[in-house]
Formats: C-alpha cells, structure tokens, sequence
C-alpha cells in the first residue's frame, strides 16, 4: 500500500476490504463441502488473486489474510462446517496464512498478461502445501483416515480432492477476466 505521510492510501485500503468481502461472499456459496472442512466454492479466491496480480503482494496477502478470517468466522459460526480442536496453531495455519497465501499471486504483478495463470497456480498450491501439511501433523491425530493411505496419503487426496476444482474454477475464472482486459495496471 503505497504510503502517504503516516496514512495509507485510502482507494487501495477500500479496494483490501471490497474485494475480501467480495471473496467472503463467494465463499459463502458452496455447491459441496467436504465433511471435515474444505469446500468447492463459486471461484472465492479470484478477487483476492485478481487484486493481488493488480496491486501486488503486500496488498494481496492482507488481502488473503482478511478473508481468512471472514471466512474462519464463516464456517465455524454461520455454516458450522468446520471444528476448531486440534490447536490454535491449526486456526492461524489454516485460515489466515492459508488464505493469505492467495496474495503471493501478486510476485507475477505487472507482469505480461501470460502470467496471471502461473499467479494462480502458485497461489493454490502454496494454499494446498499448508492445508497438505496441518493434515498430515495435526488433523491425522484428531480424526481416523483409512489406514491403508497413509499419514501421508491422506491429507493429499482429500485437500487435493476440492482444491484441484478450486483451481479449475479460478484459472477459467481468471482466464476470463485477463481476456476482458480487467488486470489494466491502473495504478
């Protein structure tokens, strides 16, 4: 966020709060959730990777992490699809540094066009790798997996299970919005 005097500009912190809130109520949509979290949302993380590619990382990852925690209160208190028992390191693990993640598709800020996808790919899969690792340390302890898959197994297929479609949405998504020329660097 570009800073002025001891203010930060005011569009860019309007711009942080529209488009988490807009990634919140995207979230919100869900044509199915998995039965220990996890979701295939309406392309919940395009605004805040579209803000990100727009703005750059900084303001991408607040971004991220603001509707982390909108979407924490989401699912525990409005959709009651998620359980917080393991720790609270699992909380901020999964919520806002997960969903903070997003913002690192803005490393791709500025760049050709081309790479809007590739911010979107690294974004997911940064997304995947914490969600992979909090169930292969922490949730594997809290709830039985089939013991065949594996510790390791386990955690891959379920988030690999809903976060492979989140990625499809969100690449044709952006895809979409780069061909109607939406990512003009108006800065």
């Amino acid at each position: 966020m570009k800073e002025k005097g001891n203010k930060f500009e005011t569009k860019v912190l309007t711009e942080i709060v529209v488009f988490a809130a807009l990634s919140a109520v995207l979230y919100a949509i869900r044509p199915y959730t998995l039965p220990y979290g996890g979701s295939i949302t309406l392309g919940s993380m395009v605004p805040v990777m579209w803000l990100s590619l727009r703005r750059g990382v900084y303001v991408g990852v607040v971004a991220g992490v603001l509707f982390g925690i909108i979407a924490l209160f989401i699912d525990v208190m409005f959709l009651g699809v998620a359980s917080i028992i393991a720790s609270p390191v699992q909380v901020i693990l999964e919520y806002p540094i997960a969903f903070g993640v997003l913002g690192i598709a803005g490393v791709f800020h500025k760049k050709t066009v081309g790479y809007a996808e590739a911010g979107v790919a690294l974004s997911i899969f940064l997304k995947f790798m914490i969600h992979y690792l909090v169930g292969a340390f922490i949730w594997v302890y809290v709830y039985a997996f089939p013991p065949e898959w594996g510790q390791f197994l386990w955690p891959a297929i379920y988030n690999g299970s809903f976060l492979l479609i989140e990625y499809i949405i969100s690449a044709v998504l952006m895809a979409i919005l780069v061909k109607r020329g939406t990512l003009e660097y108006a800065l």
